[in-house]
């Protein structure tokens, strides 16, 4: 590959779309709150949805006729797949349980994504863009839709989520030995750096690993909650 179309991490590109991933949800929330037009969160919500499954949909048509994408390494078993729909569905649906799976799975496995992702090319190639629309906008819905609800989730979300991640990784581990394609990096460390890379070559020890940094991930999230409930609970006994 031409080092000049090779992706940098933390190059300028990557910097704006984390700092876009970042400001968007707040600008969009702002809108809503002084525009006049009663459907404006609606409205947006619809817009962010459509726009992670036509990103999703396009890239794969586009890889089925540019690459000859297989069957086999075109399913939605990535994780990040499933933090799609679930944030699809809570845009659509305004449900918060919907909403709180979404939280767990994508702040803790998309935002990783995004700071360290497993990419090979440059901006503006397609193989870029879509994956940043892709994982910058489950970020962007969840963050816009928590901001405009005033949604937080509770210690029981956690064990939700946990039990969902489970269900996650039963099917992915048969689609993944069915297929011999890597979805949910259950197969083997992806090979770019992440905190997967800190884990064991043992591959039992390996998935074992893997279920402890999802619950700390979970735990830590709901950390900021738990604490504000603990200094709300204290002032009111004080």
């Amino acid at each position: 590959m031409d080092p000049a179309r090779a992706f940098r991490p933390f190059g300028l590109a990557h910097l704006v779309v984390i700092l876009l991933t970042i400001a968007l949800p707040f600008v969009l929330a702002a809108f809503v709150r002084k525009s006049r037009w009663p459907r404006s969160e609606r409205t947006i919500g619809r817009l962010l949805a459509v726009t992670l499954a036509v990103n999703y949909l396009g890239y794969e048509i586009y890889l089925g006729m540019t690459a000859g994408l297989s069957w086999e390494k075109a399913l939605p078993f990535q994780l990040c797949d499933w933090a799609m729909i679930a944030i699809i569905v809570a845009l659509l649906t305004g449900r918060e349980r919907w909403l709180e799976v979404a939280y767990f799975w994508g702040i803790g496995g998309t935002a990783q994504a995004i700071l360290t992702p497993d990419l090979k090319y440059a901006f503006p190639d397609i193989r870029f863009l879509s994956f940043f629309i892709a994982h910058s906008g489950i970020v962007v819905g969840i963050a816009f839709m928590m901001v405009m609800r005033g949604f937080r989730p509770h210690f029981s979300s956690v064990w939700r989520t946990f039990a969902w991640s489970e269900l996650y990784f039963v099917m992915t581990i048969v689609v993944d030995w069915l297929t011999g394609v890597n979805y949910g990096y259950l197969l083997h460390k992806p090979e770019a750096a992440s905190l997967l890379s800190l884990l064991s070559d043992y591959r039992p020890f390996y998935i074992f690993q893997m279920h402890l940094l999802a619950l700390s991930f979970y735990l830590l999230l709901y950390s900021p909650f738990a604490i504000y409930d603990l200094v709300a609970a204290n002032r009111k006994c004080a």
